[in-house]
């Protein structure tokens, strides 16, 4: 997969990380994914499509971290994983997927996007349904884990 698909997510999730929930992360190394197991506790998936490539995009966070951002978005810490962490996290979804819109269609790829699914609990997994690689990106903080998955057909 082309880094020119990739680095708009990676820039899209640090920023609104930054911005919105006052949270650091730390990229770790990408990796192929193989199979459609979440390593995390609750994701949000977004689809992409448009007249070159299609794709789709998951952003899974560790529980703590997942309360984290909610805490530090709205100013009150949930006592667990519940509809508005759900929420949250389609949301910040798709502030992710729409600054790489952006990036990406400076670079002359467009494409419409879905709205985006949450799904949660221990292994839970996600389908892409697009054909093409699966690239795992990780992501640290003190706060917890968060695991990018893009898969683009190009």
């Amino acid at each position: 997969m082309n880094a020119e698909f990739i680095n708009p997510f990676i820039k899209g999730l640090l920023n609104v990380m930054e911005t919105m929930a006052q949270t650091t992360l730390k990229p770790g190394r990408p990796q192929r994914k193989s199979n459609e197991v979440a390593k995390g506790d609750v994701s949000g998936l977004i689809g992409m499509i448009g007249p070159e490539t299609k794709g789709s995009l998951s952003i899974t966070f560790d529980e703590s971290l997942a309360l984290t951002i909610m805490e530090r978005m709205v100013g009150e810490r949930p006592a667990k994983l519940d509809a508005d962490v759900g929420d949250m996290v389609g949301e910040v979804t798709n502030m992710i997927a729409g600054s790489a819109k952006r990036d990406l269609a400076d670079v002359g790829y467009d494409f419409g996007m879905a709205t985006p699914v949450v799904v949660s609990g221990k292994d839970h997994t996600i389908s892409h349904q697009v054909d093409g690689p699966k690239i795992i990106l990780p992501f640290m903080c003190d706060e917890g884990s968060a695991h990018m998955e893009i898969c683009f057909d190009k």
